[in-house]
């Protein structure tokens, strides 16, 4: 059985993690600059487009001080094109036995996905200590973390899904939320129109509001 330690060092190393959908790939490395510049260093590209793998990359070699993960990720092959790119992190909306038991013979660190004390118990079974809690604001938000603390005191969350500027602080004062995913600092209106100062801007507010 592994025990995945690396990822709770990148759930560490910055408060919010922009959740990302890259459409235009020449978007990638200025969006990741922007964010970066902004001091937000861990970024989770989503799988859910064509040209996703290829993002992760150019971000991987134009970007240095990024830690790059990916995000819906679901099954073995995934993990296995992330590993081949030596890719820091892997995000899943959910978990199966069969993606926790793969994911243990690959580099890439997971953090898998859960939503009630079922299946936080079967990624305990597997080693986990860390998981993304999603949808977070669906499935009880607050007070379904509050709840997850008295028989998971030792477990840490990043709670992703409905995640705002209005209730992300909230989030991030509970004593087992590392970061909060979000995708309010990189709109996809700002993104189409290439506006990277304003980006920056929101990744810099996110920083200062959540200390």
């Amino acid at each position: 059985m592994v025990q995945h330690h690396p990822i709770r060092h990148i759930m560490q190393q910055a408060p919010v993690v922009p959740v990302l959908v890259i459409r235009d790939l020449e978007k990638a490395v200025p969006l990741a600059k922007a964010l970066v510049n902004g001091g937000l260093n861990v970024l989770e590209i989503t799988l859910r487009s064509d040209v996703a793998l290829e993002a992760i990359e150019r971000i991987q070699a134009d970007v240095p001080n990024a830690i790059v993960g990916a995000g819906t990720v679901t099954n073995e092959q995934q993990l296995a094109e992330l590993d081949k790119r030596n890719v820091a992190f892997a995000v899943s909306p959910g978990l199966t036995p069969k993606l926790l038991s793969s994911a243990e013979s690959y580099k890439v660190a997971l953090l898998p996905g859960v939503a009630n004390a079922s299946q936080i118990m079967m990624g305990m079974e597997y080693g986990y200590e860390n998981f993304k809690f999603f949808p977070a604001e669906a499935s009880g938000g607050i007070a379904a973390l509050k709840s997850f603390y008295g028989p998971f005191n030792s477990l840490r969350f990043c709670p992703t899904g409905g995640i705002s500027p209005s209730n992300f602080k909230q989030y991030l004062d509970l004593p087992n939320v590392e970061c909060v995913g979000g995708t309010w600092v990189a709109p996809d209106d700002l993104i189409e129109a290439n506006n990277w100062g304003e980006i920056e801007r929101l990744a810099k507010a996110a920083v200062v509001d959540s200390q």
